[in-house]
């Protein structure tokens, strides 16, 4: 604003900088006369009607505007303050054609409950390339019925350009309304949306542009028809897919003819029933994954299965199942949570198999909160590190025993072998006795890592995260073992420094004599 006051030339382009990117409405409102408006506690109320005076003072501005965060209910913590309804009547009204901010090209509309949804409408330009909505958690309940509908058909007209659509749901109510809305659009680039038609899916696949895509699909079967016009040139962009399924025959449906390469693929299944029916069809999902992905393209995995009970504690996969998984020679990533499920059977071949196969891992999470009597040895533990250097987070059940039952061993492990990647290290609620000794051996082999992550369901001596407390001083441990050894170092540094000093003092001094 001072910038904007030293003189005329400087005035327009600081002006344009200081309006660019708006939290709210209200700091346009707090820009007209005073006498019009007043605070009261956390919301903003007239005190007249708006004149055509105050419109221009308005107008001064509002077409500065390019980026528009707005947050509906004031109960939420980054909120200073919210309009009256009153003030959104007068807005809704102004002397000009709407929208209000005729150069928006980015709209963030946050908390919206049935009373403030219709307000977006005011803020829909042509020129609006970036839409987001999220639904009230803090105030009134949203309910999608067709006046809430009626606006989304709206906003698709009226902002043909949208490339990057973001619509938090929680219900699949509004599912056919996106689907529509979406299909109004071509020249997405990102989507991220709850469930959404078969008939918005097909019109997805078929964007040139589309790279990120993060949505759910129907409860029911996709078409055969869907899954032949899926099979050839689709999602010819696609970077990201992200896909929530209530049912795996669904997601392997979606997947049985489909021929992508994304760098990421994450699943989210949520089914009703227990881990049984996962346990025997997840071989031939993820055999599905290997046929539908390109195989030096893909990156990351993120396969997640929840359910609302605890399956049969004897539910388990053999390693065995991610055989298909080593053809993604380029894979940065794998994470597989299904702890409620089931158990994953992984042993020391199987984990050196994984090694060899993806030699530019960077995260490994094998169900990190399991309990399972299946670990494998610190062996292979640090071939894994051997085969990984780019590892840096881990989560696989580990048997510390051989090193839990000694104290710390005067010889370095594995001849001084070392991984510097490795930060983070999952132990799975495994009980210790001895910290001080595991704490020398990571310290050793994984210098870097600095937190370890875990639980168990017997809180009996373990701290307020569940992780049992003499893991708390392991981490406390490897924290400090790095700087006495660099301190151990200085010191014997010095030490042969002080001694070659003296050897040449010496000598020098028997040369004169």
């Amino acid at each position: 604003m001072t910038l904007a006051l030293t003189c005329k030339s400087f005035s327009g382009p600081a002006l344009d900088l200081l309006w660019r990117d708006l939290r709210g409405v209200e700091p346009l409102i707090k820009c007209l006369p005073q006498s019009l408006w007043k605070q009261d506690k956390k919301k903003l109320e007239f005190q007249r009607t708006m004149t055509l005076d105050d419109w221009a003072i308005f107008c001064k501005y509002n077409y500065r505007v390019r980026s528009l965060v707005h947050q509906c209910h004031e109960s939420y913590m980054h909120t200073e303050m919210i309009c009256s309804t009153e003030i959104w009547r007068a807005l809704s009204c102004p002397p000009f054609s709407l929208p209000l901010l005729p150069n928006l090209t980015s709209l963030t509309w946050t908390e919206a409950s049935n009373e403030t949804f219709p307000h977006i409408q005011l803020f829909a330009t042509p020129q609006l390339t970036k839409l987001t909505i999220s639904v009230s958690t803090y105030g009134p309940s949203f309910t999608f019925g067709p006046s809430e509908e009626s606006i989304l058909s709206s906003i698709a007209k009226s902002c043909p350009s949208v490339s990057q659509f973001d619509f938090a749901q929680e219900k699949d109510d509004s599912m056919e309304s996106v689907g529509a809305m979406l299909q109004f659009w071509s020249h997405l680039t990102s989507v991220k949306t709850g469930t959404i038609s078969e008939a918005a899916i097909l019109h997805l696949s078929n964007l040139p542009s589309l790279r990120v895509l993060k949505c759910g699909l129907p409860s029911t079967s996709i078409s055969t028809r869907a899954q032949e016009l899926l099979q050839h040139d689709v999602f010819c962009a696609l970077q990201d897919l992200h896909i929530t399924c209530k049912s795996l025959a669904n997601l392997e449906a979606f997947l049985e003819k489909l021929t992508i390469a994304p760098k990421v693929l994450s699943f989210l299944i949520t089914p009703s029933r227990g881990g049984v029916d996962f346990v025997r069809t997840l071989p031939d999902l993820i055999s599905r994954l290997s046929n539908a992905c390109t195989h030096s393209s893909l990156q990351e995995v993120r396969l997640s299965i929840r359910v609302n009970r605890s399956a049969d504690p004897e539910a388990s996969i053999g390693a065995l199942a991610f055989q298909p998984l080593f053809a993604f020679r380029n894979l940065r990533v794998l994470d597989f949570r299904a702890d409620n499920c089931c158990i994953v059977r992984i042993d020391d071949a199987s984990l050196l198999q994984m090694a060899k196969a993806w030699p530019h891992l960077e995260e490994l999470y094998i169900s990190r909160y399991s309990h399972s009597s299946y670990r494998v040895t610190l062996h292979a533990f640090v071939l894994l590190l051997w085969h990984c250097p780019r590892l840096r987070s881990v989560a696989v059940l580990i048997d510390w025993s051989t090193i839990d039952v000694h104290t710390i061993p005067p010889d370095i492990p594995y001849q001084g072998f070392s991984q510097k990647a490795l930060t983070k290290l999952f132990i799975n609620g495994w009980r210790i006795e001895n910290p001080t000794s595991i704490a020398a051996f990571i310290s050793a082999i994984a210098p870097n890592v600095r937190s370890i992550d875990g639980w168990d369901t017997d809180y009996h001596g373990y701290d307020s995260d569940g992780i049992d407390n003499s893991w708390t001083v392991v981490q406390s441990l490897i924290a400090t073992l790095p700087m006495v050894r660099e301190q151990g170092k200085r010191m014997i540094l010095n030490r042969l420094a002080r001694g070659s000093h003296n050897y040449h003092v010496i000598a020098q001094r028997g040369g004169r004599s």
